[in-house]
């Protein structure tokens, strides 16, 4: 099930003056000058399914995305259909860029859970670029952030451990999703499955499943049928070797 480019609905439940995700701590505030420029680049809002794919890889968008609430993940797939997820996303992460970009998806985009998407006009960008370099320097700035998460991630899968990479991989969507308000701003509950896990750190499910009990058993974490549950964030940080998210305050777009 895939999302068509003419599916975006033009009603909106908030303007951005009124967006729910700018008073978190973790998003830098906007100028009144920029705030207003991306209200007027917003065209509605799009809910998606649990499962839809938003962005196919090799295929054209005429939509850039904000991710107003749920998750997602980004993936490629191999011509035997095996998968690599690549990241995940959850609210205020800009969802499409690479495709706004560079013409084309490199990877797909799939709904993780129910998703209210914020839409955008790809052509927007080059008005962006042109007359806003302040809401350019976030676009970059969101570009950067993101080859340092893989950076990471490609970190964990060639020298941690499985037990070690899994840690990580838990720790650290927790702690993106308390950051911007998942599960009340509490570390909780993470909507996968061990399918996803496995597919994230290229391990067999078999192996995900005998690492996850190996962490169930330190009492790290928890699994029920919504998903994995933390119970100790700074026991799966300690035990991946992961300092942890920086402090600094991150663009809205």
């Amino acid at each position: 099930m895939s999302i068509q480019n003419g599916l975006a609905s033009s009603s909106r439940r908030y303007d951005c003056e009124n967006c729910p995700l700018r008073p978190l701590p973790g998003f830098r505030k906007f100028e009144r000058s920029e705030l207003a420029f991306i209200d007027k680049l917003k065209k509605g809002e799009l809910a998606v399914d649990k499962g839809a794919t938003v962005l196919v890889e090799g295929r054209r968008s005429a939509h850039l995305y904000t991710v107003l609430s749920g998750w997602a993940f980004r993936y490629k797939l191999l011509s035997d259909g095996r998968r690599q997820i690549l990241n995940y996303a959850v609210p205020g992460d800009l969802i499409g860029l690479q495709g706004g970009v560079m013409g084309e998806m490199q990877h797909s985009v799939e709904a993780l859970s129910p998703m209210l998407l914020c839409v955008f006009e790809r052509e927007s960008l080059h008005e962006l670029f042109r007359n806003h370099p302040g809401l350019a320097y976030d676009i970059t700035w969101i570009a950067s952030r993101e080859e340092r998460m893989l950076d990471e991630n490609l970190l964990s899968v060639g020298r941690r451990s499985a037990i070690e990479r899994t840690a990580y991989l838990i720790a650290f969507i927790g702690s993106r999703a308390k950051a911007v308000g998942l599960n009340g701003g509490r570390l909780t509950r993470i909507a996968f499955t061990q399918q996803h896990i496995a597919d994230t750190l290229g391990l067999s499910l078999v192996h995900t499943n005998k690492t996850i009990r190996k962490l169930m058993d330190r009492k790290l974490i928890a699994w029920r049928d919504g998903g994995c549950e933390i119970i100790d964030h700074e026991g799966l940080k300690q035990l991946a070797g992961w300092e942890g998210l920086g402090k600094e305050r991150r663009p809205l777009i």
